[in-house]
This record gives C-alpha cells, structure tokens and sequence, in this order.
C-alpha cells in the first residue's frame, strides 16, 4: 500500500493534501499586516530586492505578465509602473498583468491599495493556473515558491504558461553564501521575526512558519535543477545580500 504523499509545512511534515489549508491559514492571519511586517522583517530591504527584480524583467508594452503568488500586488505595481514609463517612450498597446495568489485575503488587500488599469486580480493556484499553454510573456513568483506544497509541479506549470522564450524570475529567501551570515542570520530569523510578528500581527505561529519554510527551501543551486528539470533553459541565479536572498532566471525552451 502506498503511503500518502508529504509535503514540508515548517519543519514539519504534513500530508500534501493538508498543506495548502495550512498555508491558506497563515496568509489570512497576515494578510492586513502583510506589507507592514516586511518592511519592518527587512528593514525596508525588501523594496530594493523588488526593484532589482522588476528591472531585471524590463516589463514591455503589449506584454502578457504574469505575477504569481502576487498577494497585496507589490511586484505588479513595479511592473506597472515600469511598463508604463516604456511606453511613454516608445508607444505600444497595454500590458496585461496578472496577479495570481491562491489566498483569497491577499487579493482583498491588494484590490485596498486602489486600481491600476493595467492590473487584473485572480485567486488561483500556482500548480493549476487558469491559463492556456503559452498564454504569456513573462513569469514572476515572488516570496511563494516556498510555499507550494509541489515545487516541481509549479515550476512546470510557469513553464506551460510561457511562451517559448518566455522569461521566468524566482524571487525568493535563500542560503547565504557565507558561515558567519548564515550563523547571523538564522540568530536574527528565529528569535527576532516570530516576537515582531506576535508584537505588530499578533501572531507568533504564522511567522515562526515563514522563518521555517525559508530554511526547507532548496538553496541556489538546487533550484537552477529544478528548473532545468521543469524545461528551462539557461537557468540560473542572482545573489541579493550575500545569499539572504537569490533572483533565479531562465527562459521557456
């Protein structure tokens, strides 16, 4: 008899069917102090990873973008933003730039920040997206990889929505490059975020489980064969901050 699939939730090992309950829970817990909490994690760093992935993307005009595991529309607003500009420059049809985020309060909380004509909302999960083969120009997934319970699966899933060529950007917490970070760094994730997050969200647990799942996550090298795996082609990775965080990138072959 075949034992039930597990997937990683923290340190710990849930059945697969469970976990994405699970994660739906921790993001409805943090969802209205979602941006705060980052800003607040990272010492407003994460803004500057964020535009550093937004440029690396260079949004077009006429482009079909999509944002995976969008939440509160972060990323979207960056590639809005940049897309319009370049076809302030240059002219060219609207960008369609979808975000998609399997937590129905993230999207609640993202449509609060106002409209973009150039953004749509969608709840959708990241291993089955309501997408046609090669629907789109450009694949980002920002700081939710991590948490699909099948990573494989996501990532082939951003490949059948690709257009051959189509550009693929991970966004994501990884490994430090060196002991003495690693060492610092795990010292201030464990014991400083899960007290920020029962401080300002009230709730110890949700962040004690980002901390986790950050550390379950494969590290640089072990994603770049993930995502050869999954069909892309030349993958490969930008260290941000000495490894805290890497921007992967490869294209749909």
């Amino acid at each position: 008899m075949t034992a039930d699939p597990k997937a990683s939730f923290g340190f710990k090992d849930v059945a697969a069917a469970e976990k994405p309950g699970l994660v739906r829970g921790v993001f409805n817990s943090v969802a209205s102090r979602y941006d705060l909490m980052n800003d607040l994690m990272s010492a407003g760093v994460h803004r500057i990873w964020k535009d550093m992935a937004a440029n690396r993307l260079n949004p077009q005009p006429g482009e079909v973008i999509i944002d995976c595991a969008g939440g509160t529309g972060d990323m979207a607003r960056r590639f809005a933003r940049l897309a319009r500009q370049a076809q302030k420059r240059r002219g060219g049809a609207d960008p369609a730039i979808h975000v998609m985020d399997y937590n129905a309060e993230m999207i609640a909380a993202g449509i609060k920040r106002g409209p973009d004509p150039f953004i749509t909302w969608n709840v959708a999960d990241a291993q089955n997206l309501p997408l046609p083969d090669g629907a789109a120009d450009a694949y980002v997934i920002s700081f939710g990889l991590r948490n699909v319970t099948d990573i494989p699966k996501a990532l082939a899933e951003a490949r059948r929505v690709l257009k051959p060529g189509g550009r693929f950007l991970c966004l994501e917490f990884s490994r430090p490059v060196t002991e003495a970070l690693r060492s610092a760094y795990d010292a201030y994730s464990f014991k400083a975020i899960p007290a920020l997050g029962e401080l300002v969200a009230g709730d110890r647990e949700s962040y004690q489980y980002l901390v986790e799942s950050i550390r379950r996550f494969p590290d640089q090298a072990a994603l770049v064969k993930l995502m050869r795996q999954a069909g892309f082609a030349n993958p490969g990775f930008t260290n941000f901050t000495g490894g805290v965080v890497a921007l992967h990138h490869g294209w749909a072959a």
